[in-house]
This record gives structure tokens, C-alpha cells and sequence, in this order.
């Protein structure tokens, strides 16, 4: 006898099973969130969806989110998640871009785009919890920005197979290198408009986990749920290992973490000094990996490999690789940084817009606009992106290694490092910081803060300034616009 594959057949052998707990509602079970979904499932259809078409969502982290995942991933559909926070003009956009069949979201939660939103409820009310004929696979269509521009869908080729029959192939190709049991309890910590924090979800509820939601990541209250809930695995970003790592030892030691066996992290760059104290606390539990909206999960490294090979993003997933690519277009040796590019990712475009599609390809091979290098064992490095790139007195300069550094004094709460015009020598360094409690922003921290440099970053890697900021401007995924801070600083 065969095993069970995924969701909807895990439902079916055993309806009993904990799906979602939110603090909001009761716990909903494999068996009830199945026939909600069924029931979406006969409401999108009978609204004229079709596999291949679009439906957007406007809807933050809960039972109606997931709910929406499940749906339209059984009728062939691209369900397209959008940020509850957006203008109706952002919507509006997104919802004309990509053709919305339905846009399903609540007045309460998000700005409704011309035409308005259909609730989750009035599309399941009185249709049938069975499911739907003529199942088919749908994705996800994220739309993503980059560094300039409108945001851009990402869309994947569908493929004429049922969720269960597609499920092998994904566990082959990209879930098995997450080493997580068939059971086990998931933590939802950022929301389901990017990538990772819906794939994770997605995966969890594929293997038959119980999935822990959130609205939004408070650090005491993280270490609160791992401890009532015996939360086995989660997906968290730099910014909230920083605020875990800031609570005070007598909060950090009062709960019981020891179910905690995977915690996976990625999307933005960890400095090495936080994620070796992420470690030392919580031990060997902490796994990377590195990819994009675009290319998927393309590495994952352990903690055990990270501490023989401290700062790197870990080796190419089986199918995968990696070429290092000079300026002058030739591939670069192992040490020697370059433009990363991705081979044997599955295909995708970006939706309406060829020319940026081409541009982010070469050949078979994808960019994710990413520079590093590899070391003779293939693991990768990251050491910016090429948008970031500062170039003074034509060295490069890479922020995110000097943002690094200035992380681990323990009086500096966030950085953002860019560079700004400089007439001599072509672009400056500024580091915009914002102090941890209790530090005073002021010359004795700026002199703090160049001593702390001195002994780890060359001289022409030192800030030239220091400013100080109330806050960062960060997404849920712990990613700093770099582009935006830019143009607010330059004015100055």
C-alpha cells in the first residue's frame, strides 16, 4: 500500500488531525479544512476559473488564507497573494496585470481594487465540501519588484497533473532536502504573500504538520508557542533571530525549546556573529538556504557544515548548479566572485514583460542579480547584489559585509549601509544606523563604532558616515530597500 500523498489524501485517511490554530478561533482539523477548501474549490469554478487563470487574494495570515492556498491549488489555478497593506491603486494593478478571474479579500483587512472583493465565506456558502472534477495542480504567482519598476509576476509553467501525483516530484526535487518527518508542528511567523513563509506553510500541510499562525512576530510570544504548541519546525529571517537574541536571559531561558528541530532561515544575509549565537543557544537546529521567488530553493547548508564554513548560503541542491560569471562573461574560478547564476531551475517568466525575462537569463542559466563566489567543495558565498554594489576609488565595496560587522556591537539595533556620490572618489560609504536601547546616538558611539571596524574591515571599507535613524525601513522577509534609502538620504 501506498503512502499518502499530501494534503488532500492525508484529509481523507484522517479528518481528525490539526490543520491550523490560530489564537483567534478553535483549531481547525485536516477533514474541516479540506471540505472548506472543496467548497472554495465550487465556488471559483462556478465564478467562470479555469486552470490557468489568475486569482488574486488580499487576505492576512489565517485559516481563510490557507484556505485559499488549498483551493485554488487543486483547480489548475495561479493563485496570486497580495500584500493586505497595499493601496487599491497597488491592487488595482496587480489584479489588471495578471487577468484576476476573482479577487477575494475583506474590506476590514485590505483596500478594495475597482470592482471590489468576494469574501471567502459568500464563495463557499451552499456549494458542495466534495471534491471538484477534473483536479489539476495550480502554483502560486508572486509578484515580485527587484530593484526598479513595477512588481512583475513570476509564473511557472503548470503541469497537467493532480496535487498527488505532482507531490513525488516535488518531494524528489526540493522537499526531501528539508529532512522534515511526516509529523511535526509548523510555525508561521511572516506572512503569506512572499515566497518562503507560503512555501514552508504549503510543505508543512503536505507532510500532515499541524500549522501554528501568527499575524505578525513578536520575539517573546515566538518562544511562548514553540513551547505550548511543541513547535517542531519554523521560518524566520536575520531581523528576528537579532530581536530573540535581544530579549533578556531570564525571558530567553524560561521556556522549554527542545522540540524545536528545524529552523530554517533565508532571504535576507545573516551576519555570522548572529546566527553563531542563534546556534550556541538553541544548537545545531538552525538550516540555511538560499534561492528567490524565481529560482525556488537552490541551496541548503546545516549547522554543522555552516560552522566548518562559517558565512556561507551552503551547496546547490541535487539538480541544481551554479556558475560564477565574470564581467567579461567567462566563468570564474572557485574563490573569485562573480554574478551567481542558477542552472536546472524549473522554467518560469515574468509575466507580460519578455525583455526581463530575457535579461535575468543566460542561456539555460538564471541570475538571481546576486554576487559571490565558490570554494573548491562548491559551497557559495554571497557577497552582495550587483544593485548594491559600491564602487569607491574603483575598489569594490560590498555592504552587506560592513552591515555585518556593525551588527555585532551590541548597541546597534539595525544598519543599512549604501553608497552616495562622492566627487573624488566616485561614492562614499554611509551606514545609517539605529541604536539598540539604551545606546546614545552621538560622536562617542560613532567612535565606538570605527574602532569596532578597525580590526575587521579594511580602512576603505569604513563608514566615511555615521547617521543615526529611529527605524529601518524592512519587509516581513527582513529585506532592506536599499534603493529607497538611497533617495532619501541623497536630498540630505
Amino acid at each position: 500500500m501506498r503512502a499518502t500523498r499530501g494534503f488532500y489524501e492525508i484529509a481523507a485517511a484522517d479528518p481528525g488531525r490539526v490543520a491550523v490554530v490560530t489564537d483567534t478561533a478553535a483549531a481547525v482539523t485536516y477533514g474541516e479544512l479540506h471540505e472548506r477548501a472543496n467548497q472554495v474549490s465550487h465556488g471559483l469554478l462556478a465564478r467562470g476559473t479555469r486552470p490557468g487563470d489568475a486569482v488574486v487574494t488580499v487576505l492576512p495570515n489565517g485559516v481563510d488564507a490557507i484556505t485559499m492556498m488549498l483551493a485554488t491549488y487543486q483547480i489548475g489555478a495561479y493563485h496570486v497573494p497580495v500584500n493586505w497593506h497595499y493601496t487599491a491603486e497597488e491592487v488595482g494593478y496587480i489584479v489588471a496585470d495578471c487577468a484576476a478571474r476573482t479577487v477575494v479579500g475583506a474590506e476590514r483587512y485590505g483596500h478594495a481594487p475597482p470592482g471590489g472583493f468576494v469574501e471567502t465565506r459568500a464563495l463557499a456558502e451552499g456549494r458542495p465540501a466534495t471534491p471538484p472534477e477534473g483536479r489539476r495542480a495550480g502554483s502560486m504567482m508572486l509578484y515580485t519588484s527587484g530593484t526598479t519598476g513595477r512588481p512583475k509576476g513570476v509564473r511557472r509553467r503548470l503541469i497537467e497533473l493532480s496535487p498527488e501525483d505532482l507531490y513525488p516530484i516535488l518531494t524528489r526535487k526540493s522537499w526531501r532536502h528539508f529532512g522534515l518527518p511526516p509529523d511535526g508542528v509548523h510555525l508561521l511567523l511572516s506572512q503569506l504573500y512572499h515566497s518562503a513563509p507560503y512555501g514552508q506553510a504549503m510543505m508543512a500541510l503536505q507532510f500532515g504538520h499541524a500549522v501554528v499562525v501568527t499575524e505578525r512576530f513578536d520575539a517573546g510570544e515566538t518562544l511562548e508557542l514553540v513551547e505550548r504548541y511543541g513547535v517542531t519546525n519554523a521560518f524566520m529571517v536575520p531581523t528576528m533571530f537579532h530581536r530573540l537574541l535581544a530579549l533578556p536571559t531570564s525571558i530567553r531561558t524560561k521556556h522549554d525549546l527542545s522540540s524545536l528541530t528545524h529552523l530554517y532561515h533565508g532571504a535576507a544575509p545573516c551576519p555570522p556573529a548572529t546566527k553563531q549565537a542563534m546556534i550556541e543557544w538553541l544548537g545545531p537546529v538552525l538550516w540555511e538556504y538560499y534561492g528567490s521567488t524565481e529560482a525556488a530553493v537552490a541551496t541548503m547548508v546545516s549547522s554543522a557544515e555552516w560552522l566548518e564554513r562559517p558565512g556561507t548560503v551552503g551547496r546547490a541542491i541535487d539538480g541544481l548548479e551554479f556558475t560564477i560569471v565574470g564581467d567579461d562573461g567567462a566563468a570564474l574560478p572557485p574563490g573569485e566572485p562573480g554574478m551567481v547564476y542558477i542552472g536546472g531551475i524549473n522554467r518560469f517568466e515574468y509575466h507580460r514583460d519578455p525583455s526581463k525575462t530575457a535579461a535575468a537569463m543566460r542561456g539555460p542559466l538564471y541570475t538571481p542579480g546576486d554576487i559571490g563566489y565558490l570554494d573548491e567543495d562548491g559551497y557559495l558565498f554571497l557577497c552582495d547584489r550587483r544593485t548594491d554594489l559600491i564602487i569607491s576609488g574603483g575598489v569594490n565595496v560590498y555592504p552587506a559585509e560592513i552591515e555585518a560587522v556593525l551588527q555585532e556591537h551590541p548597541s546597534v539595533a539595525d544598519v543599512a549601509v549604501i553608497g552616495v556620490p562622492d566627487p573624488e572618489w566616485g561614492q562614499r560609504v554611509v551606514a545609517l544606523v539605529q541604536p539598540a536601547a539604551g545606546a546614545i546616538p552621538g560622536a562617542d558611539l560613532t567612535g565606538e563604532l570605527l574602532a569596532h571596524c578597525a580590526s575587521r574591515l579594511a580602512r576603505l571599507k569604513h563608514p566615511r558616515v555615521i547617521e543615526y535613524r529611529d527605524r529601518l525601513p524592512r519587509t516581513p522577509t527582513g529585506k532592506l530597500s536599499r534603493s529607497n534609502l538611497r533617495k532619501t538620504y541623497l536630498p540630505l
